[in-house]
């Protein structure tokens, strides 16, 4: 079985300082989680911009300066949300591809999003993965129903977006679809046999469904986009806490961790 790749995702566009006051939002902050996480044994992380009042942004200079800063503390994969917050136009959400990273996520489909509608048309995902392309840049195919697998290949149908394709199973998002085991078996079985994936669990879904990935060869992401707690009505210390206790686990269940530049290897960055 690979090395295990772990995604720290630091911050994301809704979790605020009221639920996790450890929360990192300013370049300098996410730059230092980034490192600690890095230490820790992560090889991606995954990073949302915040503006000066803590707000969601997609700014392509915000996203600039946490880049530069991130990439002179450490060799982490640098990959931005081009999901950005509901709210956010396509062009804004694309800014930060226009940095060429090697990664950044592309998300494959229109879903309900707690109480907000999370809108991805066919004109949206066309418009991302050609710039991804013109870019050089790997995206990571965000899928939060199984039906969003399917638009992916489409993608690569139209000659769009290159294979093998990497996936990230988002699961436990209110109106997508749940973090139940059965759930990432199904989804899993459903992509290409070349393909990599790594899994989002969302809340009380991130713990189990990250140690199931481990055992299923695929890969982990962790953070406070997706959970702000260590265990139940215990707010985690850190990011770095959390991919720190993924990577132990997956070392005592006897698979190794991947460094940045081998998770570049088995993701056939460029």
């Amino acid at each position: 079985m690979e090395k295990l790749i772990i995604t720290a995702a630091l911050t994301g566009a809704e979790t605020t300082r009221n639920e996790q006051p450890n929360l990192p939002l300013t370049p300098d902050e996410l730059a230092d989680a980034a490192y600690e996480c890095y230490k820790a044994g992560a090889s991606i992380v995954h990073v949302h911009a915040r503006d000066e009042e803590g707000n969601s942004t997609q700014d392509y200079e915000v996203y600039k300066e946490i880049k530069e800063k991130i990439e002179a503390k450490c060799n982490i994969i640098f990959q931005p949300s081009t999901g950005g917050a509901v709210h956010h136009s396509p062009e804004e959400r694309l800014q930060p591809v226009k940095l060429s990273p090697e990664m950044a996520t592309l998300s494959a489909g229109t879903c309900n999003f707690g109480p907000d509608v999370f809108m991805n048309t066919e004109e949206y995902m066309e418009k991302f993965a050609k710039m991804m392309k013109e870019k050089n840049v790997k995206p990571e195919i965000e899928v939060f129903e199984r039906g969003m697998i399917n638009n992916a290949m489409r993608l690569v149908k139209m000659g769009l977006v290159d294979t093998p394709l990497h996936f990230d199973f988002v699961m436990g998002v209110p109106g997508a679809i749940t973090g139940e085991l059965r759930d990432l078996l199904y989804m899993k079985e459903s992509i290409p046999e070349d393909a990599t994936w790594t899994v989002a669990g969302i809340g009380r879904f991130e713990l189990p469904l990250g140690v199931a990935a481990i055992t299923l060869g695929g890969h982990v992401r962790v953070g406070f986009e997706d959970n702000v707690y260590y265990k139940k009505g215990e707010i985690a210390e850190s990011n770095a806490q959390l991919v720190e206790r993924i990577a132990r686990i997956s070392r005592e269940l006897g698979r190794e961790v991947a460094t940045p530049d081998e998770a570049r290897k088995i993701l056939n960055l460029k």
